[in-house]
């Protein structure tokens, strides 16, 4: 399956200067926050696909305009073609704006997910806005990964785990990527294409 993930800034190629020529075969798009909701809509009208999507700490225009036609997945784990897919939107607390989670309460939301991650034996990929603390993310309060996320990847093996909100550029996908036990994170800024058969 190959899945278009965008986060953080709209990419001219996807927007303005589309082509759907250019982009190939494209089953999914996955949402990792901070976009406005008229590019996620134009994306799911474009490309006809399933779009999921979780907020960052930015996408306050959300709750007013949500982007039409698209699946928010926080706190929830949906399947598309025998993927399971969990989503967990938000950044750390830093000044108390919408989307902004403890330590505490993001751990809260993961432990009260346990039952659907058993009931559905497992998750594949992990859609988060933040990264886990020590992998891609930054020491200041506001970009600090979350510990709980750690545990996921611990404890329950997901092949994919897919981030926004460390803004970076690459020059080389590889770049992006950073393995944690079986995991592969993936920092989504931008764009990137995930095809989970060729793990």
């Amino acid at each position: 399956m190959r899945i278009l993930c965008v986060s953080d800034a709209v990419v001219p190629m996807l927007y303005h200067d589309f082509d759907r020529r250019h982009l190939g075969v494209v089953d999914a798009v996955i949402s990792c926050g901070d976009l406005p909701p008229e590019y996620l809509t134009f994306l799911r009208e474009e490309l006809e696909v399933p779009l999921f999507y979780i907020k960052g700490n930015h996408d306050i225009r959300y709750a007013a305009s949500p982007p039409k036609g698209c699946i928010n997945i926080h706190r929830r784990i949906v399947r598309i073609e025998g993927l399971r897919i969990l989503g967990l939107e938000g950044s750390r607390w830093y000044n108390g704006g919408p989307f902004q989670y403890t330590e505490a309460q993001m751990r809260w939301m993961i432990w009260k997910l346990k039952p659907d991650i058993w009931w559905k034996k497992g998750i594949d990929i992990v859609v988060t806005h933040a990264p886990p603390r020590y992998v891609h993310d930054k020491e200041d309060l506001c970009h600090r990964g979350f510990k709980s996320f750690r545990h996921i990847i611990h404890r329950h093996h997901p092949p994919y785990f897919l981030h926004g909100h460390i803004h970076q550029s690459f020059t080389d996908d590889r770049e992006r990527m950073s393995t944690e036990n079986t995991t592969i994170i993936i920092n989504c800024f931008g764009h990137f294409f995930l095809d989970t058969n060729e793990k």
